[in-house]
């Protein structure tokens, strides 16, 4: 049986669509784009105190200076940069956690990403005495990849990978790792004052230079992503029908597991661990876009930083002059929806 990965009708298995359909997609990812345009455009001109959009745009092009131009284009731009990297990341990971596991409630933290990095970056504090978040990238991308390692060899049955002993591994692991981290911060006051707010998850007061390191892995995450999206359609089928269509499963799961480690890694280094948003995006996209991961990852890709810049200017806006971290935010507003899921999952 040829082992080599086929990109024809018969290996993609996506189901066959109305040309109405066909042409509806492309549609719904520019109508998408102009939205996540849109949202971009008010990430730069709200916050504490508003600004016009016609000043964002002066100082976006060089023409304004001083004043709101500074608010701008030093702190605004790179929040908002960050966003969009942070976003797209978590939301194509979702994707393929879900598409590797077959478990419509994957998500990064079903293989610990969250939870490693967090471990990390506290120990990192309590021992080596950090206190900027652009020292912290390294360790949480370090034990974002240590924690998908380990919950990766608890799955492992027969040489195999086995989708519902990951997803319980990842759960069992997060829980451990979070205890261990909360037994750092309570054991020391220091570690406590800098790591509670990283810990809450946001995009704020980050220079582009924290994002900056992990844009390489970033990259790659997401090459690695859609280069197996074919192959996630045909996985869909069940690993026995996968193989026979000339799948190597496999590879498939460990190429969609380094990408999960690469995207969700990046991102929970450099904003912290975002919750929701990888478990939320592929859900909002299935329903226009169909079950078809060569459409999905695409929509995948706007709606992760279309939710997070979303949640990150109602997080400026509900208690101006102060703000809720974006973290706070997706996880009061994704706790319901995890509930409706897994009702859903369950019947």
């Amino acid at each position: 049986m040829s082992t080599v990965l086929r990109t024809d009708p018969p290996v993609t298995t996506a189901p066959a669509t109305p040309r109405s359909s066909v042409l509806r997609r492309p549609l719904l990812l520019v109508a998408g784009s102009g939205a996540l345009v849109l949202c971009a455009a008010l990430s730069l001109a709200l916050g504490s105190r508003s600004i016009p959009l016609s000043t964002v745009a002066d100082a976006l092009t060089g023409a304004a200076h001083g004043g709101d131009a500074d608010v701008v284009m030093g702190l605004r731009v790179p929040r908002t940069v960050i966003g969009l990297a942070v976003g797209a990341a978590l939301g194509v990971a979702g994707a393929v956690a879900q598409g590797v596991t077959r478990n419509p409630l994957a998500s990064p933290v079903t293989l610990g990403v969250n939870a490693g990095a967090s471990l990390a970056v506290v120990a990192a504090i309590y021992a080596l005495d950090l206190g900027r978040s652009v020292q912290y990238v390294w360790f949480a991308f370090a034990g974002a990849a240590v924690a998908a390692v380990a919950a990766y060899a608890m799955s492992r049955r027969g040489g195999d990978l086995d989708p519902v002993r990951l997803a319980l591994g990842g759960t069992v692991l997060t829980v451990v790792l979070t205890s261990w981290t909360s037994a750092l911060m309570l054991a020391s006051h220091r570690t406590l004052d800098e790591a509670r707010f990283w810990l809450a998850g946001s995009i704020g007061g980050r220079q582009l230079d924290t994002l900056t390191p992990v844009l390489p892995f970033l990259a790659l995450g997401l090459l690695g992503a859609f280069a197996i999206s074919p192959a996630l359609n045909a996985l869909a089928l069940g690993d026995e029908a996968a193989q026979s269509l000339g799948v190597p499963v496999a590879r498939i799961r460990l190429t969609g597991g380094l990408a999960v480690v690469l995207l969700a890694g990046s991102a929970v280094a450099v904003a912290g661990p975002v919750a929701f948003i990888g478990l939320a995006a592929p859900h909002l996209v299935r329903p226009l876009f169909g079950n078809d991961h060569r459409w999905l990852l695409p929509g995948c890709l706007i709606a992760g930083p279309l939710l997070l810049l979303a949640a990150d200017v109602l997080g400026r806006l509900v208690v101006r002059p102060s703000e809720i971290e974006v973290g706070i935010v997706t996880a009061f507003l994704g706790a319901p929806l995890l509930a409706v899921l897994a009702r859903k999952v369950a019947r």
